[in-house]
Parts: C-alpha cells; structure tokens; sequence
C-alpha cells in the first residue's frame, strides 16, 4: 500500500527539476500524477517514463481557462483531484533599479497568481472529491529577504500569505494548504550559480538539497500522514534560516 493512493495529484512545473521528482514520488506510492508544464517534450517524456500512472497536459499557471482545462480533463481520465502541487516558478536577476516593470511582473504572475488561480480551479474538484491537499512550494525567499530578486522574493512571500488564507477558507471542504519553504536544491535552476553554491557550503548542512529530499516532504503533505497540518510552514533549508 502506497501513501497516497487513490490520491490524484496536479503538479505544476512538473516536467524537471523538483516538479519530475515529485512526480516520480507520487506516482511510485500510489497517486494518479498530471504533469503540467509550458514543456511540453520534456513532460510527455517524464509521463512515458512514470507509464499508467501518470499524463502529461500542458499548462500555462498564468492562464485561467488552461488551469480549468486541466482540471476538467484529469477528471475525465483519473476521477476529481484531491491534491495540488503549485510548483511552477521562475526567477529574474537584476537589482531594484535596474529591474523592469515588465520583468518583475512576468514573475509575479508565474509565481503569485499562477498559485492563486491554481487553487481556485482544483477546489470544487476537490469538494467533489470530499478531501484535498494543496501544497505551495514557497522558498526561504518567501521567510527572508535576498538581494537582486525582488519580484522572487516578493512573490514567494505572497505565497506564505495565500496559504494561510486559503487554509482558513478551505478547512470546511476537508481541504488542507500548508506551504514549503526550500532552500538550495540542485536542480538545473540553481546548478550553475555561484551565490546559491556559496549559501549551501556555509549553513549547517553544508549541501544542496537532492530533489527527493523535497518529494518526501510533499508526500508527506499530500498523504493522511499530515491530516492534522493546515496554514503551516514546511522548512527544508539545511538550516540556512536558524543562523
């Protein structure tokens, strides 16, 4: 017996990174996965790669009518959604002065309102269901503040917030929203830099995260296991936020 079987799980940037590794643990212990990605090769790759367990669909998060698409489909093959993985997210490096309105708000809308609209399309899927969990994968940048990624951190701090928000509105639908806080983890978004290698080498766990660490913590939040955890934080950070 899996811990989330039964379970049917949406995963946003699912196609690599922490999203394929989320879905890889899903899949492995029992939920039916929908990989939603703008990657479209990559995705279907990782859908083959899972088998019957898992479909891909493409999915734009900033797109209202694509998030109802999505969930409208995945109800057709696999029943009503009953957990959510907001994980889709990108990241512009540039100081406030240099930063453009256009840049800042290309972030905002993946990273914030790609969250919100997510957990507007799956809760009346998951009220059909009688029991959800959504988890927002948020940051150390949504706890404390980085320089040169102002739109980064100023969504992800907004995430923390939606969380707790939507915890409080959805706890009567048997529906739970915590929020996950990682650190470094070595994916292909933070291989290749500098200050993320330097962060990792100096916190108490002097390492990057490997991606399945994070997917045993959504697992967690997606299975019975955490029944009692709503409007929380979830911290894996190798301890870089208790200096």
């Amino acid at each position: 017996m899996g811990r989330v079987d039964s379970k049917v799980v949406i995963v946003t940037g699912g196609a690599r990174g922490m999203g394929a590794a989320f879905a890889r643990k899903l899949a492995a212990e029992g939920a039916k996965v929908v990989i939603t990605d703008v990657l479209s090769d990559a995705g279907q790759a990782l859908a083959a790669e899972i088998g019957d367990a898992a479909m891909f669909l493409p999915l734009d998060v900033t797109d209202e009518a694509a998030w109802n698409d999505v969930v409208a489909r995945t109800e057709a093959v696999f029943g009503p959604v009953s957990g959510l993985v907001n994980n889709a997210g990108i990241v512009h490096v540039d100081g406030i002065e240099k930063l453009s309105e256009a840049d800042y708000r290309k972030v905002i809308d993946v990273n914030q309102v790609g969250v919100f609209l997510g957990m507007k399309a799956v809760i009346g899927s998951m009220r059909r269901a009688g029991v959800g969990s959504i988890v927002n994968i948020s940051s150390t940048g949504g706890l404390i503040g980085y320089s040169n990624i102002l739109g980064y951190v100023a969504s992800k701090w907004a995430v923390r917030g939606m969380t707790k928000t939507a915890a409080q509105e959805f706890a009567v639908d048997n529906v739970r929203v915590n929020s996950v806080h990682p650190g470094i983890v070595a994916t292909e978004m933070v291989s290749a830099s500098a200050r993320s290698a330097n962060i990792a080498a100096n916190q108490p766990i002097a390492r990057p995260a490997r991606p399945e660490e994070l997917a045993n913590l959504v697992l967690f939040l997606l299975s019975d296991d955490s029944s009692y955890s709503t409007g929380s934080e979830f911290v894996a950070d190798g301890g870089f936020t208790s200096q």
